[in-house]
């Protein structure tokens, strides 16, 4: 895999916005903030924190082979969450895909997101390591 890599998700946003869905820059991987929307533009499990955390965290795993990286890679997370109380919902769904790996993470609330339906919104960052 090259040294520097954009990944595009096709979304509307990306364009508006000017940003990519992941950047990959010599070893280290940072993903954009991802939220549970689908390919078709629709939202993934309204009302449902766990739910949307799985979904969202899915994504970013695939993101991530997209860029020559993986989950086991991640050494931060930040989560933005638009009601704090769901912090044991979205942290379950975060402790499933990192119990054994155990990034550096923060949680934090938001007033909102973009769209009123999502509740969860997960930012990583990756580094694989130099092979000696």
């Amino acid at each position: 895999m090259g040294k520097n890599v954009k990944v595009k998700s096709g979304t509307t946003w990306e364009e508006l916005v000017g940003y990519s869905r992941a950047v990959r820059v010599g070893n280290q991987i940072f993903i954009s903030g991802t939220t549970a929307v689908d390919e078709n533009n629709k939202i993934v499990a309204p009302g449902n924190p766990y739910l949307q955390s799985r979904f969202i965290l899915k994504k970013i795993a695939n993101t991530l082979e997209k860029t020559g990286a993986s989950i086991k890679h991640v050494c931060r997370t930040r989560i933005f969450v638009v009601d704090i109380s769901m912090w044991e919902d979205v942290g379950r769904a975060h402790g499933e895909f990192f119990k054994e790996i155990r990034p550096a993470s923060t949680m934090v609330q938001v007033s909102s997101l973009i769209e009123p339906d999502l509740l969860v919104e997960i930012e990583v960052d990756a580094v694989i390591p130099n092979e000696s």
